[in-house]
């Protein structure tokens, strides 16, 4: 098994030194190794709160002062965390790769940014940006706590976090950019997600469509890996720092 893996490891490696334009979509898995939760699911309650009762425009109208009180303490929780080995290989294979790599992410917490990508298409908001309802300027805001809750923009609106919510659709430029990159891979690396939530598990059908090979980096199997190249099981920050040994 593990000279299966190995096998896996140095094929990757030739294949994205050798790729001219190659994708990663990372899900909570990659934040999960740095200790974020995911806030959903088991041990996701917040006082007597699931997520899906706090992350909607419904929920922000009614009681926009209980929503920020939730993503202050979520601030809190990921302001601890520090970017792991695996946040911190992508950061150097985009150095070595330069505008051949391109990180879509899935989570909001902005720790491939701490870790040096650049590259980056945040497919469902970030966090640490505010967002005015009435004049829509959007912010960066890394305080914590927050100073006032709930916040407000200059102009006196309301502001929210800039983050996607359920019910509500995707930036339409965050998407553009996403399917962009992924029509024009030739290695799409899908990295710690079950590639079960859409929009965006569409992005490794559309990559794989358009010609690229498809490696899966996971601890568990995925709706599409029976049609990958390559299947590494296991964390990504034990995965990827590998795939940069002997570069």
């Amino acid at each position: 098994m593990l000279d299966a893996i190995n096998a896996g490891i140095d094929s990757l490696r030739a294949a994205l030194r050798e790729s001219k334009a190659v994708v990663a979509l990372t899900g909570a898995g990659v934040s999960a190794e740095s200790g974020i939760p995911t806030f959903r699911g088991a041990g996701g309650l917040w006082r007597s709160f699931r997520p899906e009762q706090l992350a909607t425009p419904e929920a922000f109208a009614r009681d926009p002062r209980l929503v920020w009180e939730w993503y202050d303490w979520r601030r809190g929780v990921i302001c601890r965390a520090e970017p792991n080995p695996g946040h911190a290989a992508l950061a150097e294979i985009e150095r070595r790769k330069g505008g051949g790599f391109t990180v879509i992410t899935q989570n909001v917490d902005g720790l491939h940014d701490r870790a040096g990508n650049r590259r980056l298409v945040k497919l469902h908001g970030d966090i640490w940006r505010t967002r005015c309802v009435e004049c829509g300027t959007v912010t960066l805001n890394h305080d914590v706590p927050l100073t006032v809750i709930p916040p407000h923009c200059p102009c006196d609106g309301l502001l929210r976090p800039d983050v996607i919510w359920f019910g509500e659709a995707l930036s339409a430029l965050e998407w553009e950019g996403a399917v962009e990159a992924a029509r024009h891979a030739d290695l799409f690396m899908l990295i710690g997600t079950s590639a079960m939530v859409y929009p965006a598990a569409g992005l490794v059908e559309l990559g794989h469509e358009a010609g690229a090979r498809v490696a899966i980096i996971n601890p568990e199997t995925t709706p599409f890996s029976e049609r990958a190249q390559w299947r590494l099981e296991g964390a990504a920050g034990e995965i990827l720092p590998l795939l940069l040994e002997s570069w």
